[in-house]
């Protein structure tokens, strides 16, 4: 498995116990939740193990969420990639294309990117069948990244509780 991608601005690699500072940024801030249930974390060792149960993901089923860096100055400015999830609306098991980043850098066109980049990744590395991600039903934002990088809407699924919306899009090569 490759250990690193490069897009035109940004650089990503496995995330390390050094991201624990970027990480408490990223998700002790209220804002970022506001689709994510609201449940920002409250001190820097729940970033510790977010990133150590990352680590571990890499290790159990070789994909986890990477480190996504600022490419001219190596800055932290949140999470993206493919991660292996199980039974999530009605699948045993689905490659989830996901991302997050710090509140400053929204807006900046870094999700699609990024977006992008996990999906040729998925398809042209990985030689996944399919990719699928699910989303907030009110999350714009992210809604309009999904499917500016070519996953379509499927339709809109309870999961524990809350409303989601299911994307889903099929290896063009396959």
């Amino acid at each position: 498995m490759s250990k690193s991608i490069e897009t035109e601005r940004l650089y990503f690699r496995e995330l390390e116990p050094t991201d624990d500072a970027g990480m408490f940024e990223l998700d002790s801030n209220p804002e970022v939740h506001t689709y994510l249930g609201k449940n920002p974390v409250k001190t820097i060792d729940e970033s510790r193990a977010a990133i150590a149960f990352i680590r571990e993901q890499y290790h159990t089923n070789g994909i986890g969420r990477w480190a996504a860096l600022l490419k001219d100055t190596g800055e932290f400015i949140g999470w993206a990639g493919l991660k292996l999830e199980r039974n999530v609306n009605g699948h045993d098991s689905h490659y989830d294309l996901g991302y997050r980043f710090i509140q400053k850098h929204w807006g900046k066109g870094y999700a699609s990117e990024a977006a992008a980049a996990f999906v040729d990744y998925g398809f042209y590395v990985m030689k996944l069948e399919k990719i699928n991600a699910t989303a907030d039903p009110s999350n714009a934002a992210s809604r309009k990244v999904l499917e500016r990088v070519g996953l379509k809407f499927i339709e809109i699924f309870d999961h524990e509780g809350e409303e989601e919306v299911w994307y889903e899009m099929v290896n063009p090569n396959k």
